[in-house]
C-alpha cells in the first residue's frame, strides 16, 4: 500500500512523548483558517511511501527515540486510513509506540463501514492527540469550513475504546479567546474519562509565509499572536469547565 507523504521530521519532540519520528501526510479536507501547513492540503502528490520504506527511515535512526515512537499527522492522516493502519499494524509488530495526531474529522458515527476502518485503526493506535477546533458548532463551521459534530463523535468514541487521548486546542484572539467557549469546551473533556492531557496552544503566524509562496491570502493577517500568557489563562477556564463537569457527575 502506498502513502502519500508531505515530509517526515526525523526527531519530534512536541507531537507525543519521547523523541519521535513525526510523518506528514498529504490531504485534508478542513480550511482552518489558522492552518500553518496549507501545503499539506491537496490529496495525492507528495512523496509516494510505503510503510516498509518508512520504518526502514525509523530503524536507522532507533537509538535516538528515547521513549518516543512513531507519530502520524498532517494534513489528516485519517484521510489515508488504510494506509497508516498497515503503518502501525507493522510499527505494533516492531514493538513500536503509535500516535495519531487528528482532527477525526473523517470519523462518520452513523456508517458502519467507517467505524469498523476507524476501529481497525485504533487497535493499533497507542495515543490520539485530538484537535477540537472550536466547541460551538456554528463557530467551527467558520473556523474550519467543516461541522464539529463528527469530530466530538469521535471524542466519545475513543473514551468507550479507551483509547488513551490527549486534547489540543488553538486559543485564537477574537475567535476561540473567549471564556464560555473555553468553559463549554472544558465541560466537554469533563465527560472523557480517557484523556490523559491538554495541551492548550497560543495562535502563532509562522505560516504566513507558505501563503505566500502558494499564492494563497492569509485569512488572520490582521490577528496578532497570542501571548503565551494568555494561554495559560485560557487553559483555566478549560480546567474549570473539567472540574464543574466532574464534580457534578459525582454530584
Amino acid at each position: 500500500m502506498i502513502g502519500h507523504i508531505h515530509s517526515i521530521e526525523s526527531f519530534g519532540t512536541v507531537d507525543g512523548p519521547g523523541v519521535r519520528m513525526v510523518v506528514f501526510t498529504k490531504g485534508c479536507p478542513m480550511r482552518c483558517l489558522y492552518c500553518h501547513n496549507p501545503d499539506t492540503w491537496e490529496f495525492g502528490g507528495g512523496t509516494e511511501m510505503t510503510a516498509d520504506e518508512i520504518l526502514a527511515q525509523y530503524t536507522r535512526n532507533q537509538q535516538f527515540y528515547h521513549n518516543g515512537g512513531i507519530t502520524v499527522t498532517g494534513g489528516e492522516p485519517m484521510g489515508q486510513m488504510e494506509f497508516v493502519t498497515e503503518l502501525f499494524e507493522k510499527a505494533h509488530a516492531m514493538g513500536i509506540h503509535t500516535c495519531l495526531d487528528t482532527s477525526g474529522i473523517f470519523f462518520r458515527p452513523d456508517v458502519p463501514s467507517s467505524i469498523e476502518k476507524t476501529d481497525a485503526l485504533l487497535a493499533v493506535t497507542d495515543l490520539v492527540m485530538l484537535d477540537i477546533k472550536h466547541i460551538d458548532p456554528q463557530e467551527h463551521q467558520k473556523l474550519t469550513s467543516q461541522p464539529n459534530s463528527g469530530i466530538l463523535s469521535f471524542a466519545r468514541h475513543l473514551a468507550e475504546k479507551n483509547i488513551p487521548v490527549w486534547i489540543r486546542h488553538v486559543v485564537v484572539p477574537g475567535i476561540t479567546d473567549n471564556p464560555t467557549y473555553l468553559y463549554q469546551l472544558g465541560r466537554f473533556i469533563g465527560t472523557l474519562p480517557n484523556v490523559k492531557a491538554l495541551d492548550v496552544l497560543p495562535y502563532h503566524d509562522m505560516g504566513k509565509v507558505k501563503y505566500q509562496e502558494l499564492g494563497i491570502p492569509y485569512p488572520l493577517k490582521d490577528v496578532k499572536p497570542l501571548p503565551k500568557e494568555d494561554a495559560l489563562i485560557a487553559k483555566k477556564h478549560i480546567l474549570s469547565g473539567i472540574r464543574d463537569e466532574r464534580t457534578a457527575a459525582h454530584v
